[in-house]
């Protein structure tokens, strides 16, 4: 399968890794994955992304890597605002996607991309990599056995430092009319989808944006009106019944990704936290109690490198995983979902979804009210 990677920034790097790792974490790979075409608005950023990581062709447009006959996958890391057109054109060639999140910019825009998808029969998938993190998967699998029970309750949080210098330039993540958004997109669009995820469908959301400064550097170094939220507050309940609390921020200090997860059930809970990828901790009530405690208590879990077959091979299952490896599994999913025919997970539908949850957050930010965001 020949891929094109639209953007070449540290994403895109990211799932150039990917690429060309899956061979080493997954045994007899039943296709072989190219990084064959790249194209970036900058022509020396492209023409180093080649050299550097042996593209086979550099494109002029993005455009003519759509086009390309040669193009199996298109691959699209592009700022926020782009992605909307890009898909659109990439389905009308009757190319597979795989695209960052979030999906679009709109509720309208993502679910008419999601509709063109499923009508062209192309394979497209959203990047929750996340999801692809053994302890998240480990933490799925309890949850679908019934070891929770009934969910009750949640707190999911993303918070990372990165607004808070002061003497730091924005990036465009932080520039709305580039990224469509602020941190909700950003942090948010992960968090929402994990609750999502292992807990269920969203009935209503409640939300709060912050914009702690007001006034920092722009893109150009000079002094700019911030435009885009920093950190967004939730509380939601699920469809289930299940209440949580969903936070997203760049404004803690002292951070770094830190991603936390806690799940509670009437049965059992989780918790898990991205800085110490390796370990799910679960609680099951079903384990004795006792003078000193018996045997009740947390478990640490150790998912490691412990993947189901084909994976789990490299660099073996008691070796420790880190941030690179969701993405990885992620694009192993895909590029499987490609090969195979098979239904893809997270799907463009998915990411339609979440798109909606988010737009219900800020009408709620806007209103003051709990926003209904039912499927």
């Amino acid at each position: 399968m020949n891929i094109g990677i639209l953007g070449f920034g540290s994403m895109g790097r990211t799932h150039a890794f990917a690429i060309d790792s899956l061979r080493y974490f997954y045994r007899d790979l039943p296709f072989e994955a190219k990084l064959y075409g790249v194209f970036t608005r900058t022509p020396e950023t492209r023409e180093a992304a080649a050299r550097e990581f042996g593209f086979a062709k550099v494109y002029d447009s993005e455009d003519a890597m759509i086009a390309d006959p040669a193009i199996d996958v298109i691959d699209i890391t592009t700022p926020n605002i782009a992605h909307y057109e890009t898909i659109k054109k990439a389905i009308a060639a009757g190319k597979h996607i795989y695209c960052e999140k979030p999906l679009c910019i709109s509720e309208a825009q993502a679910a008419e991309v999601a509709s063109l998808a499923r009508g062209a029969g192309v394979t497209a998938q959203i990047v929750f990599n996340t999801r692809f993190l053994s302890p998240i998967m480990r933490a799925k699998q309890l949850i679908d056995e019934g070891r929770l029970g009934n969910i009750i309750s949640f707190r999911c949080a993303y918070l990372h430092a990165s607004c808070t210098d002061m003497k730091k330039i924005a990036g465009w993540k932080q520039d709305k009319t580039v990224c469509g958004g602020g941190v909700l997109f950003d942090l948010g669009s992960h968090a929402i989808d994990l609750v999502y995820h292992l807990c269920g469908e969203f009935k209503n959301i409640y939300g709060r944006s912050q914009i702690a400064h007001p006034v920092r550097l722009g893109m150009d170094g000079k002094e700019w009106n911030t435009n885009a939220d920093e950190a967004f507050y939730m509380i939601a309940e699920l469809a289930n019944g299940a209440k949580g609390t969903i936070e997203a921020s760049k404004l803690a200090v002292g951070t770094n990704d830190d991603f936390t997860l806690e799940i509670y059930g009437d049965r059992g809970a989780v918790r898990f936290n991205l800085m110490e990828p390796n370990w799910l901790w679960f609680y099951d009530m079903d384990d004795r109690a006792g003078e000193l405690g018996g045997e009740c208590g947390f478990k640490k879990i150790e998912c490691c490198g412990r993947y189901p077959a084909p994976g789990g091979i490299f660099p073996g299952v008691k070796a420790p995983i880190g941030w690179l490896r969701g993405h990885i599994g992620s694009m192993y999913s895909f590029l499987d979902a490609v090969h195979t025919g098979k239904p893809t997970s997270p799907s463009f539908d998915d990411g339609a979804y979440i798109q909606r949850i988010m737009e219900a957050a800020y009408r709620s930010d806007e209103t003051g009210r709990a926003e209904e965001c039912g499927k």
